[in-house]
């Protein structure tokens, strides 16, 4: 037999190593490259996206930037600040904030793109007018303003708010556009620390005089936390109505809702009466509840002086305790620093540690009883105090009509909006704004949001699965992972192999040497439980168990995606006026996006479908409980079929639950036979 030295099989290791990581490293499909890293690709499981059609004659402003990636178009409908700020220093106060166009760092929907700020810690603004420069007005219809926000980078300080400027001067010339430029409504995510805010805050003109007072609604009762750390896109709408309420949601879930005249700080409304500033509280006024008594004295047995805690005198010295041994010595291994200057530094002195001695001993230097709290102690005295007989209550200055006073019913009658903006600080770069929309009915931007956020939303709960199921899916879709697999694999075991067989003896077994050497080095038992115990421990877990609570909760989707109520329940739900708005608005998208199509699929064969797929999965692994089970089924048949000859020979409706029973028993039948 060929004897094999151990550099030789080292400098062909190496080698084998080097040679994996190269064809790694070079596989685009894996790592990519500069051509593919400049346009990332979604996921091959994407949902198939187009972009949605702006109608002018149903909104006001629509925006999916699809159209402006390319040679940097973005200011064919956007223009950028270039103003600056009055009250900040000179090196801050330009708006030099860097936007572009791009697709997110984690591709979702195939030429999808968004509005990106590139830069943090900086002032960064850029505006749009809406469409036709048609401005919206507060009159008769609703107000719903729709918008996401992608923090990629997460988010620490800084918002994500987006502004309704107001018409006026201010939107003419939007380079000039700043923090000062009046706006109608301000609505969008902010955070700073640990104080979370989802701001919503309008500006209300006063009819008395004219003036402006920004109105801050109240918060939500549940705190947002998961936008500004999860790195995903969340949906945020904003609708206030003409009857002035108005409904918050984040990702189509309400969180906030209230009335414009209730839920605001400051109120809209003043109040009536207010205090008189002009009067003042008498001197002679007695607002004291309780007095000292005057008639109580000191007990003669008081002593004032005694203290609060007093030596143990029960407690003795411990045995062994070194009075004369010094608990700090100075350390005599320490020297002198060579720049050390006695007359700038004065005298050196080595600094002092503990004393070895007391180490082992009970205790060092001058010993003291430990304190115990005193028995006499009772401390200042003070006399007891008793109900005052001329208390005269808590003073209050009188109240006064209120000259500012006046009542405005109808808040919603805002200033109206004649263009969009983002006017942020943030010490986070590459926050996503995409699909910004603003119309009049709740219908066109829950449609709007079908195409472009339940599209990415659906996406990613797609990838969202376990990790087995991500890592199959990756690498079936790039096989450069499967020589990673390997490699990481392998390197371990090649490496312990050459490292076992260099040091043979021919006298020895494989077998033999393993376990001497692992016997005389415990340690290496560990390892062996972890290079190999581990990946396979994992390997079996995830097939085991992670697909079935994949294929249960996919089968819990689909079960309450293609199950419709039944008609009593919806009957119950719509006589009551319990039916959830979101649903029904979700109803009415299905039906405008699908073009009429979801609309042919009936409750039988939603359960046709999800029969089918049981069956898929059961036939196979269970004929001998359908064996045991057949004399029910048959029985089960046989009332289905007298059910269905009663249904027929009557005017009742068919149960639609009950036809769907019988066609499955049918199927199982055929396909058990």
């Amino acid at each position: 037999m060929m004897k094999l030295t151990g550099p030789r099989w080292s400098l062909h290791l190496w080698r084998f190593t080097l040679l994996c990581a190269l064809v790694l490293f070079h596989n685009p499909v894996v790592y990519g490259n500069d051509e593919i890293s400049t346009e990332s690709q979604p996921a091959e499981d994407a949902e198939l996206y187009e972009t949605p059609k702006i109608d002018s004659k149903r909104m006001y402003f629509a925006e999916h930037f699809d159209d402006l990636y390319k040679d940097d178009t973005i200011e064919k409908r956007w223009v950028k600040s270039k103003a600056k700020k009055d009250d900040a220093a000179e090196e801050v106060a330009k708006y030099d904030g860097e936007w572009a166009v791009e697709q997110p760092q984690r591709p979702i929907l195939a030429n999808d793109y968004g509005l990106v700020l590139k830069s943090k810690a900086k002032h960064a603004a850029i505006a749009s007018h809406l469409l036709l420069n048609r401005p919206f007005v507060f009159e008769d219809k609703p107000l719903v303003v729709q918008y996401e926000v992608n923090l990629q980078e997460g988010q620490e300080c800084g918002g994500s708010y987006i502004k309704l400027l107001s018409v006026g001067d201010g939107t003419k010339d939007l380079k000039q556009f700043h923090d000062k430029t009046p706006y109608t409504i301000m609505f969008g995510p902010d955070k700073c620390g640990n104080d979370v805010k989802l701001h919503f805050i309008f500006r209300h003109v006063n009819p008395v005089n004219g003036t402006i007072t920004e109105k801050h609604c109240n918060k939500q009762k549940d705190r947002l936390d998961d936008p500004f750390k999860d790195k995903r896109p969340h949906l945020y709408q904003l609708i206030i109505r003409p009857d002035n309420t108005y409904t918050i949601r984040v990702d189509h879930k309400t969180v906030n809702e209230g009335s414009l005249l209730t839920n605001f700080t400051p109120a809209v409304n003043p109040p009536a009466e207010i205090d008189d500033p002009e009067d003042r509280k008498p001197e002679n006024w007695d607002d004291r509840e309780k007095i000292p008594d005057p008639e109580a004295t000191k007990p003669d047995d008081w002593n004032e002086e005694e203290p609060a805690q007093i030596a143990d005198p029960k407690a003795t010295k411990p045995a062994g305790w070194l009075d004369d041994v010094e608990e700090m010595v100075p350390d005599s291994s320490a020297v002198k620093p060579a720049d050390w200057d006695n007359d700038m530094d004065g005298e050196w002195e080595p600094p002092l540690i503990p004393n070895p001695l007391c180490e082992k001993a009970v205790g060092c230097g001058l010993w003291k009883p430990p304190m115990v709290a005193n028995p006499n102690y009772k401390g200042k005295w003070r006399p007891p105090l008793i109900a005052n007989v001329n208390y005269q209550g808590k003073w209050a200055p009188r109240k006064i009509p209120n000259p500012d006073f006046f009542e405005d019913l109808t808040p919603f009658r805002m200033t109206p909006i004649a263009a969009v903006g983002f006017e942020i600080w943030s010490m986070s770069s590459d926050i996503l704004f995409d699909n910004v929309v603003i119309c009049d009915d709740e219908a066109v931007a829950d449609e709007w949001a079908a195409q472009t956020f339940d599209l990415k939303v659906k996406t990613l709960d797609r990838q969202a699965q376990t990790l087995w199921d991500r890592a199959m899916r990756y690498i079936n879709y790039k096989p450069g992972y499967w020589g990673a697999y390997f490699v990481y694999c392998s390197i371990p075991l090649i490496a312990y192999i050459w490292f076992l067989w260099s040091r043979r003896d021919t006298e020895e077994t494989l077998v033999s040497r393993v376990l001497k050497y692992c016997n005389s080095n415990p340690w290496m038992w560990a390892v062996l439980i972890v290079v190999v115990g581990l990946p396979v421990a994992l390997m079996i877990y995830f097939m085991c168990f992670s697909k079935a609570d994949t294929k249960a909760e996919i089968g819990r989707k689909k079960k309450n995606d293609d199950y419709p109520a039944p008609e009593d329940e919806v009957d119950d739900l719509a006589g009551s006026g319990e039916m959830e708005d979101g649903r029904s608005s979700k109803t009415k998208l299905n039906a405008a996006t699908t073009g009429g199509s979801s609309g042919s699929r009936s409750a039988s064969s939603a359960g046709e479908a999800y029969a089918e797929d049981e069956d898929d999965q059961e036939g196979d692994e269970a004929e001998g409980d359908d064996e045991e089970n057949e004399p029910q089924e048959e029985a089960q048949e046989e009332m289905m079929a007298a059910a269905d000859e009663d249904a027929s020979s009557s005017d009742v409706p068919v149960d639609s639950k009950n036809s769907e029973g019988a066609e499955g028993l049918k199927k199982r039948k055929a396909r058990r036979d």
